[in-house]
């Protein structure tokens, strides 16, 4: 500040020592300075500010460069994941082709095993059999549903084989009708597994059993008071005991054709 105002002095002092022609041609000179200076700041101040561009784009730029970087590792992840993608799609295409092939050979199978519990279940021992024809009529039904899925099917299927397979191996005694029509008359069965079927009626008067060799019932009054028994045990209502009852004996096989072993 001293040296301007020192320098503002010298600039009056000389134009008051100089000519009036110097005087005006020193003014030009100083004016011309003037606006030099002014140029060479505004200039400056222009410089400055190419400069905070340069520096702003540099650093845009760089942080540019590792953005692409990051999306180049990135995209190269995403290559790694789309091919095991891929490759799991055909692999789950394969699958479902090989399931549409099992499904072609395993819906005609469970079709068989039901066909064949049907027959098995209308030549066996009749016992309960209203709840097991039943069953089956069911499992029919079930084959033409479309909004159950195979194994579902399946699994039912191999469920009533297990019911089939555990009467005989246990014993059981129930309530129901013997005969068809007004002839019918209400008795208790006894089922020990499938080697006996008997009956009896409530007041004890009348018993039988079901002979596997004739196919049909026959009265037995003799083993009334052990059918009672069974009964009883059956229906857990007396101890566990052994049960004297009527079974049917094997017959044995005759080999056709060849000597039979003395």
């Amino acid at each position: 500040m001293k040296s301007f105002t020192t320098s503002a002095i010298l600039l009056v002092l000389l134009s008051l020592a100089i000519p009036p022609a110097r005087g005006q041609t020193l003014e030009l000179v100083l004016n011309e300075q003037v606006a030099a200076n002014k140029k060479a700041a505004a200039a400056q101040a222009h410089i400055d500010q190419l400069s905070d561009q340069a520096q702003g784009l540099e650093t845009k730029y760089s942080a540019a460069l590792a953005t692409n970087e990051s999306l180049k590792k990135y995209n190269e992840q995403l290559e790694v994941e789309v091919k095991s993608q891929r490759e799991r799609i055909a692999d789950v295409q394969k699958e479902l082709g090989e399931i549409n092939t099992t499904q072609q050979s395993v819906l005609p199978l469970m079709q068989r095993m039901i066909d064949t519990l049907d027959k098995f279940v209308q030549l066996d021992v009749p016992f309960l059999l209203e709840e097991r024809t039943k069953r089956v009529a069911g499992l029919k039904q079930m084959m033409e549903r479309a909004d159950v899925s195979s194994s579902e099917k399946y699994r039912r299927i191999l469920e009533a084989y297990q019911i089939e397979t555990e009467y005989g191996r246990t014993i059981e005694a129930y309530e129901g009708k013997l005969g068809e029509g007004g002839a019918a008359k209400s008795v208790e069965f006894l089922r020990v597994g499938r080697i006996a079927l008997l009956y009896q009626t409530p007041d004890g008067k009348e018993t039988g059993y079901w002979d596997i060799d004739q196919k049909k019932w026959v009265e037995d009054d003799g083993d009334a008071a052990n059918a009672r028994q069974a009964i009883r045990i059956a229906k857990k209502e007396g101890a566990p005991d052994l049960l004297w009852i009527p079974v049917h004996a094997p017959v044995p096989q005759q080999n056709q054709g060849s000597e039979v072993p003395q």
